[in-house]
């Protein structure tokens, strides 16, 4: 089954949880800027998984690192032992580039579009600047090559962030009691989002694990939602997703 099937039905159940066990519930479903945050969802998860494709074939028809590097490490492996490593190791690797994306200022510029969500629910898992997924895939690209996990695994991986992520954008009562300290949730990424102005920033780098912001002290999970979401300057910040995508190129 293809990816965008799998997209649409797990898309379809968080619009219908949302509804049914909503955490904040004065939350309208069609909230504002829900059609440019639907164009995300299309263009990220099926348009740009196609450039960022198109791109590497070009970069390695300059460069071919095969020669100079293992491939193929976990060929012979079972594929739940696949799995497990690639979440591990992806997953630690993606809280290391998030933590990035805060910490550098010209990085800092793409993830802003993220951040500009002011309504928190599942969809706002696809606001984000294609330029973002860029710097991830650069990150993540050497170790699927050296490692060489099966698709089924890579697919089933995706499969994963794709719920989880949803899941931890979601306006969802739901709570993970003592999994908390292994997965994200609605519960503590929402304080990843929080204006200055509501809490501590930086916190919560998690995306699919919750564990390393555990790990490495930089959790954060009060009992109830921050007031505002969001970062300082955000009234002025482009609301349209033209605007959005050039906002990092403006300075």
């Amino acid at each position: 089954m293809v990816y965008a099937v799998w997209l649409f039905w797990i898309s379809l159940a968080f619009v219908f949880a949302e509804r049914l066990c909503p955490w904040r519930k004065n939350q309208p479903l069609l909230r504002p800027r829900i059609l440019s945050d639907l164009v995300y969802l299309v263009f990220n998860a099926e348009y740009l998984g196609i450039l960022i494709a198109l791109a590497a074939q070009r970069l390695l028809s300059i460069y071919n690192p095969e020669p100079f590097i293992t491939r193929n490490l976990m060929a012979d492996k079972p594929k739940w032992l696949q799995f497990l490593i690639l979440l591990i190791v992806f997953d630690f690797l993606q809280w290391c580039v998030h933590n990035a994306l805060h910490r550098i200022p010209f990085l800092w510029r793409f993830h802003k579009v993220h951040h500009s969500i002011v309504d928190m629910d599942w969809l706002g898992d696809w606001r984000f600047h294609w330029g973002e997924i860029f710097v991830y895939r650069s990150v993540l690209y050497m170790p699927a090559v050296i490692f060489g996990f099966a698709p089924a695994v890579l697919f089933s991986y995706g499969i994963l962030n794709t719920v989880i992520g949803h899941y931890a954008h979601a306006n969802l009562r739901l709570r993970l009691g003592p999994l908390k300290y292994l997965l994200n949730s609605p519960q503590m990424h929402i304080w990843h989002h929080n204006h200055p102005d509501s809490g501590p920033i930086n916190r919560n780098f998690g995306i699919t694990l919750s564990l390393w912001d555990w790990l490495f002290r930089t959790a954060y999970m009060p009992a109830n939602p921050p007031l505002h979401l969001g970062f300082e300057g955000i009234e002025t910040y482009p609301k349209s997703l033209p605007g959005q995508w050039l906002a990092p190129f403006r300075g």
